[in-house]
């Protein structure tokens, strides 16, 4: 039953709280950078990085003033992942060859920033870089974002149809819960039942035996 009952709570969770089983994939769509810090390199080594992740380094982030477009197909896609509202801490960075990597911003990343219908994102830090970033399923799975575009007729549908939905899962499940327990109480009446008759039957050749007995009838090995 207690396997039975996680599967169900599961379900409900899932279509009531999408929220809490979040998997949206962000990716990059473009960036400018405005300056370097690795005066030694040639080039820059920029990456992006989320704490207690890996970093995703930007290996075509070459030049200065140069907006660098993506498809969202590119091998380093996608940037991180969302698993819930939680924001995470992450950061646009310079690998440095003598002292600690050089940081052009560390920012609260999250979930609610994807505010557009078509789920963009533009991240500025002053004179260091631009950056626009992707992530559709932020807008698509209704996470508590609304859209710049919406308007209040379609808020409040949008509102109207989850409210139904809830109140029809809920009914739902509780249907389903009370017949589980129905069909618990069934069995557990049958198992009852079996145990009375098997007692009602043991009395009866209890009761046999003391009418022999009283009637001096015994086994015919006694009789002899």
């Amino acid at each position: 039953m207690a396997s039975r009952w996680n599967i169900r709570v599961s379900i409900i969770l899932v279509f009531c709280f999408p929220e809490l089983l979040l998997s949206a994939i962000v990716t990059l769509d473009s960036i400018e950078i405005y300056t370097t810090h690795e005066w030694l390199a040639s080039t820059p080594t920029v990456y992006f990085l989320c704490s207690g992740e890996n970093k995703t380094a930007l290996t075509d982030v070459k030049k200065t003033n140069i907006v660098y477009k993506f498809r969202g197909e590119e091998s380093f896609q996608p940037l991180t992942e969302f698993h819930s509202r939680k924001c995470k801490r992450c950061g646009i960075y310079e690998e440095d060859r003598i002292k600690s990597d050089d940081v052009f911003d560390e920012w609260e990343f999250c979930p609610s920033d994807f505010k557009t219908s078509d789920g963009r994102y533009i991240h500025t830090k002053g004179k260091e870089f631009n950056a626009t970033f992707l992530c559709h399923e932020c807008v698509q799975k209704d996470i508590g974002i609304s859209s710049d575009y919406a308007s209040p007729g379609d808020e409040d549908e949008h509102g109207i149809n989850r409210s139904v939905l809830i109140i029809g899962l809920s009914v739902v499940s509780s249907t389903v819960l009370f017949a589980a327990g129905l069909v618990t109480a069934y069995k557990y009446w049958q198992k009852k039942k079996r145990q009375k008759d098997q007692a009602r039957f043991l009395k009866l050749f209890e009761d046999t035996d003391d009418i022999e007995e009283e009637l001096g009838i015994g086994p015919l090995s006694d009789s002899i």
